[in-house]
């Protein structure tokens, strides 16, 4: 559940081209013959994104065909989030060769894979996590005729002239291929998104409709809606409501959208004369209406010149995306002329830097930035060559749902220009350029950003991680891939009462479908001393809680530098701040909910704890913990209607897929995971062999067992 308030392998495979033709456009029509095309939907595997973005939005997605160029860390996080989710296609394409700076971000990557070609040496582990997901890989150069294989095309290191070509080409290309333009350089990124003259948005939220039970409706210009009063109305000025179930003033059950303002907590007012209306006796549902929303984007060489709006993630700095819209644009100047990145802790390449970006920024006339801040300039210059990992995790989910919303028309893109910077994670204290030098190892790109003196730091640091389910996965190889606990004094502890099930592999991607019932927590830490073999790691099955104090006693918690939350639910949550409060402790706390998700830096003495705020209630149950440890009435519940289903419903479902196709069901059942294909053929084999039921009488004694 989400807490707290939102803010927000081997070989060479074949060239996708040969293979797949182009599907039709991007956000289609709910009957579009695509969706009815694209493959069954594994209900176990993708549960939760069903219930996040619905089944017609996951066929639309699972029909669709996505180019990722570039592949250091930002294009392998992409990558990535897209086959994890499930498109029909992912082709990578990137001509330059591993070397050790990739190392810090691209966690497909490792040592015995430097020289290789990016793209090729990516395939084998990124085919790992999604089989139904054909990946392919271009190496040479890319033309923009290849691009129309494409519903939507990722560049993550590309020139702004090349971009512009190519995303000129994808704005009047019919049907018109989303283009999204990303770049991570080191505590600075951006995001450019470009979806076609008219791109509809079908569902620009993605929540359910608001609704409400009508207590009485006025005879009136304009008429009084009133509703009872046992739930707050979330309506809001403008929007549109249908009526339906009305006694007396029939004339609203019609089905008309009909458009509300003067919003109050338990009534609003209806733009309509219900004067001459039959009177109100009772009952009585208003649902909101969701109308499409049409969006006309800019192409890149338009938008570049008049930005319009950036969208703002932090307000303390409302200044801050036009300096960097020009900040990037420099670089690419820089990098045009000078073939290279400017070097960490050169003053001359940052000079230069910045006397590009004060040349444009004159050629703007009376949309030129007021003031240029040098000094975050110089920072920008220093630190532009290294793509980090955090940066690279950040990015790499808010283009790969911007891809989703490109593929499916659910929730509203980003529109147009994105910027981002994390400036304030750099050291206090001034950094040498001799700090900052590379060290030929796999922190080269982290170095040149943050100095070697942090790195070690780093390194030696003791970490308590409580959690290893989604966000458990992501913090481990964020940590592994950063060097924590990476040296002979450094230690994470990473603990998770909880196993592997077939619903996780969806999303969190250190686990296969041969791990399903193994320990979340054994799994994870394996997977992450793939990554960083020096990571120095212990896995624990223990739910951190008081019944544990003896295992996570006074001297291991003394021990720890920080702690990190991965966790589901109030209570734990509640528990491991108050051990950071009074152990004064860092803590990292975070939580996800679909597509919303929030983040609390605790630090003592300096901000206020987890605790000092109060949730709202939980209004459903966490499923990993509905399946594992179901502790009252409504887990019990839950777990019930999930057996329910399990055994009257999908093994049915599955038994006559096999009955009506037997020789496509065991074709599908070889192209299947290990894990998936002995699960559905367990199913078969239970009702047509060991529990087959040959009279009605029989089919009683099954049911009642």
């Amino acid at each position: 559940m989400l807490p707290r308030k939102r803010g927000v392998d081997a070989g060479e495979v074949q060239d996708l081209h040969n293979k797949a033709p182009r599907p039709a456009a991007p956000a289609p029509a709910q009957d579009d013959p695509m969706a009815a095309r694209a493959p069954e939907i594994d209900e176990d595997l993708h549960s939760r994104q069903l219930a996040v973005y619905g089944r017609e939005t996951m066929k639309r997605l699972f029909g669709s065909n996505v180019l990722v160029s570039g592949l250091q860390g930002l294009g392998a996080e992409i990558a990535k989030n897209l086959v994890l989710a499930g498109v029909k296609s992912v082709t990578l394409h990137d001509d330059g060769k591993v070397d050790l700076w990739d190392l810090s971000s691209n966690f497909f990557l490792s040592e015995k894979d430097v020289g290789q070609n990016r793209a090729q040496a990516c395939v084998p582990k990124l085919q790992e996590l999604n089989n139904a997901v054909i990946i392919s890989t271009i190496t040479g150069d890319l033309t923009k005729e290849q691009l129309s294989n494409f519903q939507a095309v990722v560049f993550t290191d590309i020139s702004i002239e090349k971009a512009v070509e190519f995303d000129d080409y994808c704005h009047s290309h019919q049907p018109p291929i989303a283009f999204i333009k990303s770049e991570v350089r080191g505590l600075f990124g951006s995001v450019f998104c470009d979806f076609g003259p008219e791109f509809t948005v079908l569902d620009v939220d993605g929540e359910e409709p608001h609704t409400g039970i009508v207590a009485s409706i006025s005879n009136d210009n304009p008429a009084l809606v009133s509703c009872v009063d046992d739930e707050r109305l979330e309506f809001q000025d403008g929007d549109l409501v249908i009526f339906s179930e009305v006694h007396g003033m029939t004339e609203l059950n019609d089905g008309k959208p009909r458009k509300i303002k003067s919003a109050r907590p338990y009534s609003f007012t209806l733009e309509e004369d219900t004067t001459s209306y039959g009177t109100y006796i009772r009952g009585g549902i208003v649902t909101q209406v969701k109308p499409p929303k049409v969006l006309k984007f800019k192409t890149l060489k338009e938008a570049i010149k008049e930005p319009g709006e950036f969208l703002m993630s932090d307000f303390s700095k409302f200044d801050r995306p036009p300096l960097l819209h020009l900040a990037f644009q420099a670089l690419d100047k820089f990098r045009t002329e000078l073939l290279r990145f400017p070097i960490a802790g050169s003053a001359d390449d940052a000079q230069k830097l910045i006397d590009f970006a004060i040349s444009i920024n004159e050629s703007l006339g009376e949309s030129k930035v007021e003031e240029t801040d040098k000094k975050l300039l110089q920072h920008f210059a220093s630190g532009s060559r290294a793509v980090l990992n955090p940066m690279a995790a950040m990015f790499g989910g808010i283009v790969g749902q911007e891809v989703v919303k490109a593929c499916s028309g659910k929730f509203h893109p980003l529109y147009q220009f994105f910027y981002f910077d994390s400036v304030e994670s750099l050291p206090v204290e001034p950094l040498e350029a001799s700090d900052l030098k590379p060290e030929n190892s796999r922190y080269d790109a982290q170095i040149s950003v943050f100095g070697a003196k942090l790195q070690k730091k780093l390194e030696q640091s003791k970490i308590f991680m409580v959690g290893s389910g989604a966000l458990g996965c992501e913090f481990l190889k964020n940590l592994a891939l950063m060097g924590i606990s990476c040296s002979e004094n450094g230690k994470l502890t990473v603990t998770d009462d909880d196993v592997i099930e077939k619903s996780n592999l969806s999303r969190q991607f250190l686990f296969r479908d041969w791990n399903i019932g193994q320990p979340k927590s054994t799994v994870a830490a394996t997977a992450a001393m793939a990554i960083n073999p020096k990571l120095h790691v212990e896995a624990l099955q223990n739910r951190a809680s008081p019944e544990t104090e003896n295992v996570f006693n006074d001297a291991f918690w003394e021990s720890l530098d920080a702690v990190v939350n991965a966790l589901d639910n109030v209570t734990a949550r509640m528990y491991i701040d108050s051990r950071c409060v009074y152990f004064q402790k860092p803590l990292l706390e975070s939580g996800t909910l679909g597509a919303k998700c929030n983040t609390q830096m605790v630090i003592p003495h300096l901000t206020e704890n987890y605790g000092a705020s109060r949730d709202p209630p939980e209004k459903q149950a966490p499923m990993c913990t509905v399946h594992s440890f179901p502790h009252n009435i409504d887990h019990c519940l839950t777990w019930a209607r999930s057996e329910f289903e399990g055994l009257l419903e999908k093994t049915p479902t599955e038994v006559n897929a096999f009955l009506s196709n037997p020789s496509g069901y065991a074709t599908a059942a070889r192209t299947a995971g290990d894990a998936q294909a002995r699960d559905q053929l367990e199913r078969v084999i239970e009702c047509l062999d060991r529990d087959k039921c040959e009279t009605f009488q029989d089919c009683i004694t099954w049911d009642s067992t």
